[in-house]
């Protein structure tokens, strides 16, 4: 990793979460074998051994990177550091349903995508087998899919095995991408629901299963170099101003690669002097809320791993007119009962809500040194399913021995999912990217990640964030979209 730092490159690409690395994974797969590409990274490597010392996953902290603005209480979460988000995840990794990508066209809601999900089914297919994915084969009725899963699913507990017989075709193991099965660089989940940082190892990380493209030789590797600003000149991204050091430097390239988070790629750009009319708008995450269904003689707790179950009972459908879908993840891991004999006799519940994005939630570059998040609050089409959820849940749940439901007072302040500010869309008047994550005006600035979500599915975005970064790295350089079934492969 690194080297001397050059001035000239073909490529700058800024961070090293999922976006950044798993466009470089497939970017370096086609570059020719003398292209130059520099990667800054704005933290340092925390590896696994220095996480589980100190109980955290970088040592910098992303609460005094941006400020916060706007409804109280709500917060955002991410890492910075090496791996990026890889480190702090808990592994779920789902992909959008189909009907995500076409919300307004189907319901009269929201935004539709400007590509489908047949257009991303082979890049999903392909992160899977890198992050070496757990999960049923009979999923695919709900998502469908050319190849099985890479690994096994994880073992219900007794209360989801009478969950998925009650909704058969709705209810399934989750899939993860904690290993079911241990593979050469990670060992099997541990299932003990401390997966922020896994004591096993088990979750799939950059630094435990993607660092191929940070030990090529074409690459350069700059820790702790803060991208401050494209240089743009005549329509075109010329190169990066970053600070290393405490000294401020530049670097020039034909191609320039923006990986960080929906926050920070938006508020480099707004440093930048970009100006689009969509640019840091529509910041936005799912609506979750926690609920433990009290069960009466039915054991749960016996699953092999953290977020065991997964639900669709409340996902797709013609409510989505009116009401927002609804995921449902049941927990393997929680508070036990205090009643001798009845410890295991409760599930946990995660119920995950789609929002539509507001304009009013945005990203604001004030002070020009730190971002700030301003969130208004959620859609009210978000709240009515909020509302509803009692009466939805009942119905889910009646099939099963519950004793009593209950339904925590106030949503999470966060899901950790922070989507929107670089809006994908076909129309750069109410975009910033398109659909292959370029953006509308300078066509050689590539701006990957979640903030390019045109809508707010209540699947986990990061296996179609890496699923969008293996597909720009194709379209970027004309590779044959078809071809990406041939080139599969780990790390």
């Amino acid at each position: 990793m690194g080297g001397a730092v050059a001035t000239d490159f073909q490529a700058i690409v800024v961070g090293t979460g999922f976006a950044a690395s798993f466009f470089l994974h497939r970017y370096l797969a086609l570059a020719p074998p003398d292209a130059r590409v520099l990667v800054l990274e704005r933290g340092r490597v925390n590896d696994h051994r220095w996480q589980v010392a100190n109980g955290r996953s970088s040592d910098l902290s992303s609460a005094e990177s941006f400020r916060h603005s706007g409804m109280a209480g709500k917060s955002w979460r991410f890492t910075l550091g090496f791996g990026g988000g890889s480190n702090c995840w808990w592994g779920n990794a789902f992909r959008l349903h189909p009907n995500d990508f076409r919300l307004r066209s189907l319901y009269g809601v929201g935004r539709d995508w400007p590509l489908s999900y047949d257009d991303l089914e082979p890049y999903y297919q392909a992160a899977e087998e890198i992050m070496a994915v757990s999960g049923p084969p009979g999923m695919a009725r709900v998502l469908p899919r050319t190849q099985p899963f890479p690994q096994p699913p994880h073992r219900l507990s007794r209360a989801e095995t009478a969950l998925q017989q009650a909704w058969p075709g709705l209810f399934f193991p989750v899939a993860t991408a904690r290993a079911r099965l241990a593979t050469s660089g990670r060992s099997a989940c541990c299932a003990n629901g401390v997966c922020e940082i896994c004591p096993a190892d088990a979750k799939f990380t950059i630094l435990n299963g993607l660092m191929s493209p940070y030990r090529d030789p074409r690459i350069t590797l700059l820790l702790r170099a803060e991208a401050l600003a494209v240089d743009i000149g005549a329509g075109r991204a010329g190169g990066v101003v970053y600070r290393h050091e405490g000294r401020e430097m530049r670097a020039r390239s034909d191609l320039v690669v923006l990986g960080a988070n929906a926050i920070f790629n938006a508020f480099i750009l707004q440093r930048s002097g970009f100006r689009d009319a969509m640019l840091g708008r529509c910041l936005h995450e799912q609506l979750a809320v926690t609920a433990e269904a009290f069960l009466d003689g039915l054991d749960h707790f016996d699953g092999s791993t953290s977020v065991s179950g997964l639900g669709y009972m409340l996902y797709d459908g013609n409510h989505r007119r009116h009401l927002a879908a609804c995921l449902i993840e049941t927990v393997n891991v929680g508070q036990l009962r205090a009643e001798p004999g009845r410890w295991r006799q409760v599930l946990p519940l995660r119920l995950i809500i789609e929002d539509l994005p507001r304009p009013e939630n945005r990203v604001e570059a004030a002070d020009g040194e730190r971002p700030t998040a301003v969130f208004e609050g959620y859609s009210p089409y978000a709240l009515r399913r909020l509302k509803s959820l009692r009466q939805d849940l009942e119905r889910v749940l009646a099939p099963l021995p519950v004793e009593r439901l209950e339904i925590a007072a106030e949503p999470l302040a966060t899901e950790a999912h922070i989507q929107g500010t670089t809006v994908m869309g076909d129309d750069p008047a109410d975009s910033v990217v398109d659909r292959d994550l370029v953006h509308h005006r300078v066509r050689n600035l590539l701006v990957l990640g979640s903030g390019a979500f045109p809508a707010c599915s209540p699947a986990h975005p990061t296996l179609t964030i890496c699923a969008l970064s293996l597909r720009a790295a194709d379209r970027v350089q004309g590779a044959d979209p078809v071809a990406v079934h041939a080139r599969r492969g780990g790390s």
